[in-house]
């Protein structure tokens, strides 16, 4: 892989602007054709990135789940089959082999953007 092909494929990609994403709930962007579940729980810019796909049931939804807090932790629960991932680390509290891929993701100015 070439230095040009690294830095492209660690690059910041801008998906919203922090006011596009009500405090509390999540919101889905498309980075890098992957579908990106992004969270903010607070109404601080702590923000959280996962992969959108539930591995239990095949679908692009856990931007749709619930934001529960468990032990001090954050996890979304999925709308379909509740099973819950942690917006930290994306490891299944019910069955840790089915874990979710997790983003770097920051606040720069006042755009969101996810490492790709």
């Amino acid at each position: 892989m070439t230095a040009q092909q690294k830095a492209k494929k660690s690059s910041w990609i801008s998906v919203c602007q922090l006011s596009d994403i009500t405090p509390k709930t999540g919101v889905c962007a498309l980075v890098n054709g992957q579908q990106v579940a992004i969270f903010r729980p607070r109404f601080d810019e702590q923000l959280f990135a996962i992969n959108n796909m539930d591995p239990f049931a095949q679908s692009n939804v856990l931007s749709r789940g619930l934001i529960c807090e468990h032990d001090g932790e954050l996890w979304v629960a999925s709308p379909l089959k509740k099973q819950r991932f942690n917006l930290e680390t994306g490891i299944c509290m019910e069955n840790d082999a089915m874990n979710v891929a997790t983003y770097e993701i920051r606040v720069n100015g006042s755009q969101i953007e996810v490492k790709a």
